[in-house]
């Protein structure tokens, strides 16, 4: 039996639903949930806390069946984009307003006091919410859902509202805290280094549905629907595999040949997913290269994306991305209509069914 079982979850807001969602989570397991706006991410969560009464399936917590329990009853913490911090407390008290009806006097102030120095915010237990930055608002609330030590820790796009360095240094802190705990957590994001930062697990959905879920690399280096490819930004390819043979599959893939020491079979109907990262191009390639894969394409298009340019390739139809960086598009002289040629590892072309 799983630490989380959750069995034909559904839910309908009329704009935003679940559907039939089957998912199983492990003790002390972080799991990432990522896919496009509207696919019912949020109340996947609504659900789990007990905002949101389903209309079918079961949530099972350590073999509880909690699906109709009061939220104050399953003890499951929760933290927002928007902290939800209490204006007329002081972040002391509003570390322990969890803890108010148990602990008294000292023994609470002991309690806030370790979390908040765990956290590194013991220095602001008198300031008001008001006064605070993005980034240690989202850590008094982190303090005030972790000093209750929920059984499962709920997080909404916890650090959407916070610039990239306080989001990198608040992704350092509660990869060390959450490991110290031993919290399990179930993360809401859109930014994928939040999924490679800190999750385990992966899990997408579309449209309130369950697509695909698995480790962080067989999800993110393997994507197994077209859906889930777009949204990571990954090359997917419908091929056939030619032959197998020397430990490697060839497979065409339109007008693209491609080698992988992935194992399939002779005939096989395969797809193909390749990360733009491990797109390495060159401006010729003359002579022999350890590389399975050279690829002759022209330049379809550059866009600067996050500090670095994703190059869009075309061979004989078939379209590729590639990641170079500011230097590399200056070296290789890249534009629109230039010939290029691709190297791409046989490992790093995946078959993924």
């Amino acid at each position: 039996m799983s630490f989380l079982e959750i069995r034909g979850l559904s839910k309908d807001l009329g704009e935003f639903s679940l559907k039939e969602v089957d998912l199983d989570l492990e003790t002390g397991t972080y799991l990432a949930v990522i896919g496009p706006t509207g696919a019912g991410k949020t109340i996947l969560l609504e659900c789990l806390v007990g905002f949101y009464l389903p209309e079918a399936g079961h949530i099972l917590l350590e073999g509880e069946d909690i699906t109709r329990c009061r939220p104050e009853h399953r003890h499951i913490g929760i933290v927002y984009q928007d902290f939800a911090l209490l204006p007329h407390m002081d972040v002391r008290r509003n570390i322990g307003y969890g803890l108010r009806r148990r602990l008294r006097g000292e023994t609470l102030d002991n309690r806030v006091r370790e979390m908040a120095e765990v956290l590194r915010i013991d220095h602001l237990l008198h300031r008001a919410p008001g006064t605070l930055s993005g980034g240690e608002k989202q850590r008094v609330a982190l303090a005030r859902s972790l000093i209750v030590k929920p059984r499962l820790l709920l997080m909404d796009e916890p650090f959407s509202a916070l610039d990239p360095r306080t989001r990198r240094k608040l992704r350092r802190l509660l990869r060390r805290v959450i490991k110290e705990t031993g919290t399990t957590v179930i993360h809401v994001t859109h930014d994928l280094d939040d999924v490679w930062s800190l999750a385990d697990e992966v899990a997408f959905l579309r449209h309130g549905q369950l697509v695909q879920s698995g480790t962080v690399q067989e999800v993110m280096q393997r994507p197994r629907r077209r859906c889930v490819a777009d949204f990571l930004g990954i090359n997917l390819f419908h091929g056939q595999v030619r032959d197998r043979r020397d430990g490697v599959c060839r497979i065409q893939a339109g007008e693209m040949e491609l080698v992988s020491t992935d194992r399939a079979q002779p005939g096989e109907e395969v797809r193909v997913a390749i990360r733009p990262e491990q797109v390495i191009l060159a401006e010729r390639c003359e002579g022999p290269v350890s590389t399975r894969n050279v690829l002759t394409c022209n330049v379809v298009d550059i866009f600067p994306e996050n500090g670095v340019y994703l190059v869009e390739l075309e061979r004989g139809g078939s379209h590729l991305s590639a990641v170079v960086t500011y230097d590399a598009l200056q070296d290789l002289r890249l534009a629109p209509g230039s010939a290029v040629t691709a190297l791409i590892k046989s490992t790093h072309v995946a078959i993924v069914g």
